[in-house]
Order: C-alpha cells, then sequence, then structure tokens
C-alpha cells in the first residue's frame, strides 16, 4: 500500500446476520485498495456482492468488523465521532442513487448546507454554490425547491452539494441509475470534467459496462474482495 494514497482500506471485513438466522453472510472477506489523488476508479460486481457496503465504510458511514481505513496515513477507528463527522463534511462527497435532497429547501440552500456546517459564512457558502449549480447548467434553478426539479435535475443539484466543500474524494454509489442515457451523460460529463479541475478522487459504484470504461481503473468486487478488471 503506497504512503501517499488520500484514502486506503486494508484487510476489511463485514459480515451480517442472516435473515434466516443460520450463518452470518461474510459480505467482504478481505478488502485492500489505495486511492491517490485525482483517481477515477469504478467498482463494478452482481447484486449483493457488498459494494455500497465497501463505499460506506470509505466514508466513514459504517465500521467493518475488521480492518483498517486510513485518511493520509491517519486511522479513522482512532478518531472520535466529532472528528469523524468532520471528516466526512470537509473531505467526503457523498452521491447516491437516490439524491437524499431536503424537501423543504430550494436547490441553492441544499448546496449551501455543507458549508454552513463547515462554518463558512452565509456570503461565502451562497457564492460557492451559485458557482456550482451554474456550473451544472442549474443557474436558472436555483429558487426551485426539488418538488419542482426532474430527476436529472435534482440529481445536479445533488451533485453540486457533493462538491461544495471541495473534497478530496467523492463516493458515488450508482449516481445515474435512476437516469436516462441523455441525463446520465450529462451527470458524468460534468463529474468528469469538475475531477479535473479540481483535482479530485472519484469511487463510482455502477453496473454499466460503458460507464466503468470511463473510469482510470475498475475493480470487480467478488466473493468478498476486490479484483482488478
Amino acid at each position: 500500500m503506497s504512503d501517499t494514497a488520500v484514502l486506503r482500506c486494508n484487510k476489511i471485513k463485514k459480515s451480517f446476520e442472516s435473515e434466516s438466522g443460520g450463518a452470518r453472510l461474510e459480505v467482504l472477506q478481505g478488502v485492500d485498495l489505495q486511492i491517490e489523488r485525482g483517481d477515477l476508479i469504478s467498482i463494478v460486481g452482481s447484486s449483493g456482492s457488498g459494494k455500497s457496503t465497501l463505499l460506506h465504510i470509505l466514508g466513514g458511514l459504517d465500521r467493518p468488523d475488521t480492518g483498517e481505513l486510513y485518511w493520509n496515513n491517519e486511522s479513522v477507528f482512532d478518531y472520535s465521532p466529532d472528528k469523524l463527522a468532520e471528516l466526512r463534511n470537509h473531505n467526503v462527497g457523498f452521491v447516491f442513487q437516490f439524491h437524499h435532497l431536503m424537501p423543504e429547501f430550494t436547490a441553492i440552500e441544499n448546496v449551501m448546507m455543507p458549508a454552513l456546517i463547515k462554518g463558512e459564512s452565509q456570503k461565502a457558502a451562497s457564492n460557492r454554490a451559485k458557482e456550482l449549480l451554474n456550473e451544472f447548467g442549474m443557474g436558472h434553478r436555483l429558487q426551485h425547491r426539488p418538488s419542482q426539479l426532474s430527476g436529472g435535475e435534482q440529481q445536479r443539484v445533488s451533485m453540486a452539494r457533493a462538491l461544495t466543500n471541495h473534497p478530496a474524494v467523492i463516493l458515488a454509489d450508482e449516481p445515474t441509475g435512476n437516469l436516462d442515457e441523455e441525463n446520465t451523460k450529462i451527470i458524468l460529463d460534468l463529474l468528469f470534467k469538475l475531477r479535473e479541475l479540481e483535482n479530485l478522487s472519484v469511487v463510482l459504484i455502477t453496473h454499466e459496462k460503458e460507464i466503468a470504461a470511463r473510469c482510470d481503473k475498475t475493480y470487480l468486487l467478488q466473493k468478498g474482495t476486490l479484483q482488478d478488471e
């Protein structure tokens, strides 16, 4: 494992109780992964193979049974809950298949939220949100609530929100899974463009071979381990 990796995990194992009450389901069985600055990585695998579980562990949303997770060579599992929350807010941008926008807030308010939580001023947060929403072709929809936006527009707002705090890594879990071909291309083109402009790393879970082919590296999650694809 590289000492220069922004994010790396060693021998991650995770199991869950079986619904039938039988033996535990061993989902991750010793996953190793390192992410360098600027990497564009896709992870593919069958449904239920543990892709989302791995992404949640990488982002500090879940803990493995055993294994280590390092951000800039610091063990995340040594962090206090407050420091872990700060790490997620400052360094990780999450994009999910279901956008999880707050329905009572406008597009610009949703995008401003991570910056306000970080402690940025209202003006700085607003300026950054406008910049990103304009970049995503949403400058004319700043004051619209999620219910007034199409699925593709909502995902663009979600992507802008993930980028608000200049994260080191974007973790994207099937971000285009509910979108048509046109909106899928728009979202991916924007994500890859901003990855280059801001020199951030992207880990993208997808079941689409065409999307995986656009990434620098692709790993197959199979039988609980990552394999070069």
